[in-house]
């Protein structure tokens, strides 16, 4: 039982990589290759920074909600690029579809880390 404790318990560093990907995603046209493209500038611009602050968020005071915004978040990023019309840019949809993938997989993994937890635990969920 104790090997699973590890799992079952929220990490901050789930956080931070969290945060890290907010960012990437905010730089991402520029890194990768879509500046010339708005919609996924606009787009990683804002699912980026709303990444980022949400994760900063569960630093400090854990919360479902914000658990279920990155689910949401990473499963729009990963169909962003066909739904605005920017999935001719091979790497840029390629990133973007990762890490994605990345935030949807940590937030679900998140929510099932803390779902036996009451909304009230997880204000006082220590790490």
């Amino acid at each position: 039982m104790s090997d699973n404790a590890f799992f079952n318990v929220h990490r901050s560093w789930e956080d931070w990589l969290c945060i890290v990907a907010g960012l990437v995603v905010c730089a991402s046209p520029w890194l990768i290759e879509g500046a010339a493209s708005q919609p996924a500038v606009l787009n990683a611009i804002a699912v980026g920074i709303v990444i980022a602050a949400v994760a900063a968020m569960q630093l400090s005071a854990l919360q479902r909600w914000e658990e279920w915004v990155q689910l949401v978040l990473g499963l729009w990023l990963i169909v962003a690029p066909w739904t605005l019309g920017y999935s001719h840019f091979g790497a840029l949809t390629m990133t973007h579809v990762v890490l994605g993938a990345v935030v949807a997989v940590l937030g679900a993994y998140e929510l099932w880390q803390d779902w036996s937890l009451s909304d009230q635990d997880l204000v006082h969920h220590g790490r």
